[in-house]
């Protein structure tokens, strides 16, 4: 399975039954065993059907093909992924702080504080892409892309915060967890099913979507103004809630990805990875619903 981030493409993992949500069904310590594996065969998201992580490194080398394998160590576990995520999301803050406070988006001071930041997300956007082609996660590249994105999105909501409304970043930041909240219980409880035709869905979707915004800036680039209006009034809002639905959509994806990580006995160092797609989605979610809120409050 492919990446659920609306922009790259990761490695993820998949069960069968295409529920989503921890939802009883653990997985086997240590991960599944060789020929044990009951979620192998049928996997609408498998490469070649198989479980990429059946193959345990650390069994016995006479053990006959077939024959239940020991639990093997050096798993993911939803603890690593946690930890991780909090690392990744604590950069992003950080820097995002940092950002706010060091770069003034006074008249004066605006421009050079707005160059900064589209170096930054153009620095981050190339270290996403290095590591979405990378076989192996690497914490640097992960924590180095969340320093920069921390950056630009500091600068990004201070301007919003000063020249459209006090208060805006603080209701995108507690939309952004109400949105994470609420994707979490609904995938939890069964009420989120992702299968191969959900994730094929939410995939043209997104790059449907992603091709109106790319349409709309060259024409905002080249014609100036806002393009086809689809980031200002009635448009902006539509296309806004739309972006959210998408992100909430993508969390159903990264938590799939997680669970089945967890499931499939992936390696410990994949949860890194399923930190960076969290990430990522989040930070989509929040300048989705800060893009959202800022239309909102400019129409009062």
């Amino acid at each position: 399975m492919r990446s659920s981030n609306p922009v790259f493409s990761r490695r993820g993992f998949s069960r069968d039954n295409g529920t989503a949500g921890f939802n009883g069904q653990q997985p086997q310590a240590g991960g599944p065993a060789v020929g044990t594996n009951p979620y192998a065969a049928g996997n609408p998201y498998a490469e070649g059907a198989t479980n990429p992580y059946a193959t345990n490194p650390y069994a016995p080398q006479d053990t006959q093909p077939g024959a239940p394998q020991q639990a093997r160590g050096n798993v993911m576990t939803i603890d690593d992924v946690v930890s991780r995520t909090a690392m990744t999301l604590g950069t992003v803050v950080l820097t995002a702080v940092l950002s706010w406070l060091l770069l003034p988006v006074d008249p004066a001071n605006l421009g050079k504080s707005y160059g900064i930041a589209i170096g930054a997300a153009l620095v981050a956007l190339v270290l996403s892409l290095v590591q979405s082609f990378k076989r192996k996660p690497s914490p640097a590249l992960i924590l180095g892309y969340a320093a920069f994105e921390g950056v630009f999105l500091g600068v990004i909501s201070a301007a919003v915060s000063t020249y459209i409304a006090d208060g805006v970043v603080i209701q995108a930041v507690l939309g952004t967890m109400a949105v994470f909240a609420g994707v979490l219980i609904a995938y939890k409880m069964g009420w989120i099913r992702v299968n191969r035709r959900f994730y094929g869905f939410v995939m043209a979707a997104a790059m449907g979507f992603m091709l109106l915004m790319v349409t709309n800036l060259l024409f905002a680039v080249f014609a100036g103004g806002d393009g086809l209006g689809f980031r200002s009034g009635g448009l902006g809002i539509l296309f806004g809630v739309i972006g959210i639905i998408l992100g909430a959509c993508f969390l159903a994806l990264d938590f799939k990805q997680v669970e089945d990580g967890v499931t499939y006995g992936a390696p410990r160092e994949e949860a890194w990875l399923a930190a960076f797609g969290l990430t990522m989605t989040l930070v989509w979610i929040y300048l989705e619903m800060l893009r959202l809120l800022s239309i909102l409050q400019g129409d009062d």
